[in-house]
Formats: C-alpha cells, structure tokens, sequence
C-alpha cells in the first residue's frame, strides 16, 4: 500500500520483486517526465516510473518513506521485465478480501483498477500491465533487450 498524492493506492503482492529505499538515478532523456530514470540493480539496468508525475501531479517527495517499488511488468502478450515505481508514503502490506474490490466506474486512466472501501478510505489496485502506453513500452524495453 503506498500513496500517490492523497489518495492511496495498492499492487498485488505476488507482482512486487522487492522495495527499496529512495536509490540514486541515472536520467534518461527524451522520455516523458513521469519516467524518473534509471536504476543500477545489481548490475542490471531498470528503468524507474515516478507514479505521482504518471498521475499528472508533482513528483514524488524524496522524504523517509518514498520506497522504489520493483515489480515484474509484463504488457499483455509481451514479455516481463523488472520495472521500478517510485511511490510515497509506501506503508506495508494490507489484505484486501478480494469480495470487497468493485469497478470504481470511472474509466479517467487504464492503470486504475478496481476498488475497495475501509476504515482508512478508499483503496485502488493498479493494473501493472496497463501502466505503460505502447510508446513508452518501446522507448524502455526495446525489442530484443533481455528482460
């Protein structure tokens, strides 16, 4: 669970590789700004999506709690590659009875899944493989790179 600007948001655990602390990051230039750079991941390279700029606000605070979430992203019929999101606030692990998870009805951007209501608000899953417009996808992992 982690917070794009107010409002908090959720993966699911079985798509998270690790989280880590707030990492130094090569910038990639001609990319879009939510594309916050590049990551050094013991050797490999992986790219990082700033999730508060993807969601057309400020970019991520760097404060104590600003995690890079790695997760494995596979676009529907492509391949998986590591992918880093950066998110603030990242709070922990909360379990979402999946009978509570609805259709928000609102269809403002193909990443925003389903939601859910709680003592603490509203929660709303992304959709890893819709995170990405088909552009971006081949700006980050060019056909032929190893995932």
């Amino acid at each position: 669970m982690f917070h794009i600007g107010n409002d908090r948001y959720g993966l699911p655990l079985a798509d998270i590789v690790r989280v880590l602390p707030l990492l130094q990051l090569k910038q990639l230039p001609l990319t879009p700004d939510y594309v916050a750079g590049l990551m050094d991941l013991h050797g490999a390279h992986v790219p990082v999506i700033d999730l508060s700029r993807l969601a057309g606000l400020a970019p991520a605070a760097t404060q104590f709690d600003t995690r890079i979430v790695v997760v494995n992203y596979r676009p529907a019929g492509g391949a998986s590659h590591a992918l880093g999101l950066m998110a603030s606030r990242v709070r922990g692990i909360e379990q979402i009875d999946p009978a509570r998870l609805t259709d928000s009805g609102v269809l403002s951007a193909p990443f925003l899944g389903q939601v859910a209501s709680g003592s603490e608000g509203t929660l709303q899953l992304l959709q890893l493989q819709q995170l990405l417009s088909p552009e971006v996808r081949a700006l980050l992992f060019p056909a032929g790179s190893a995932p």
